[in-house]
């Protein structure tokens, strides 16, 4: 399956969760679509970052609650790692020895909440990371080639939701610009996010984390998509000021 006709398949499993809820696309409908079509039984997602606070976004039951409240809790487990290496962590069985020993403490407490396999998948767009999508399995198990690449399209589409949510007056629903855009685009739309990044750390003096931050900050402020921003930055139209205000440029040019 091409890579665009699975993100568009995923794309529409997470908006028909959306629909049943009467609700804007969110995380939480990520979750849900992820647990209806895997081999699992639930999942959550925690917004991670290195210099700030991480916490749980969303579960679908109690066993995913209180495992994305575990790690974060313990400092350790396959989301916590995930999002330490930016790769993927795929635990068929947590009874394996060498996993009780790197997670001493989360392992048998995932084990004590019920959960026997963990799948930890972090949510990237270029050296940006937000968090991590967990999902869990109350029995040893293994996803194949196909489950894998769908979950790993859930985790982008969750990615998506986090960076790219309209934030608007109106409440724009999230799901109408991804729509129009559609996920096959999701490289390129990944890579000038980076990009309009890495131009920014020039500009400002500052590391990727802080860049992004006055990057997102001036989309929130001004009620514009990121993805119109980051077109702006590198395109030159909008370039940012060390001494300007957290969240505003310096000027159009």
């Amino acid at each position: 399956m091409s890579s665009g006709s699975r993100s568009s398949r995923i794309q529409v499993l997470v908006a028909e969760q959306a629909a049943r809820r009467g609700a804007r696309v969110g995380v939480v409908d990520v979750c849900t679509a992820a647990v209806a079509a895997l081999p699992v039984g639930g999942a959550g997602v925690s917004a991670m970052s290195r210099t700030a606070t991480s916490h749980p976004l969303c579960s679908t039951d109690d066993i995913s609650e209180q495992l994305e409240e575990l790690q974060l809790t313990l400092g350790e487990g396959p989301c916590v790692d995930a999002f330490a290496h930016g790769s993927a962590v795929l635990t068929p069985d947590l009874l394996t020895g060498a996993l009780q020993e790197n997670w001493t403490v989360f392992a048998d407490a995932a084990l004590a909440a019920g959960a026997r396999a963990v799948f930890a998948l972090p949510l990237q767009m270029g050296a940006i990371s937000p968090g991590v999508l967990d999902l869990y399995a109350n029995v040893p198990t293994v996803l194949d080639t196909e489950e894998l690449a769908d979950a790993l399209a859930f985790a982008d589409l969750a990615t998506l939701l986090l960076l790219d949510a309209r934030i608007d007056g109106t409440r724009a629903p999230a799901d109408a610009a991804l729509a129009q855009r559609g996920l096959e685009d999701l490289g390129g739309y990944r890579a000038e996010i980076d990009q309009a990044t890495g131009i920014l750390t020039v500009q400002l003096a500052v590391g990727l984390d802080e860049a992004f931050v006055r990057l997102r900050a001036y989309a929130y402020t001004q009620e514009r998509r990121l993805a119109d921003v980051a077109a702006d930055v590198v395109a030159h139209r909008l370039r940012f000021s060390p001494d300007a205000e957290l969240g505003r440029p310096d000027d159009h040019t």
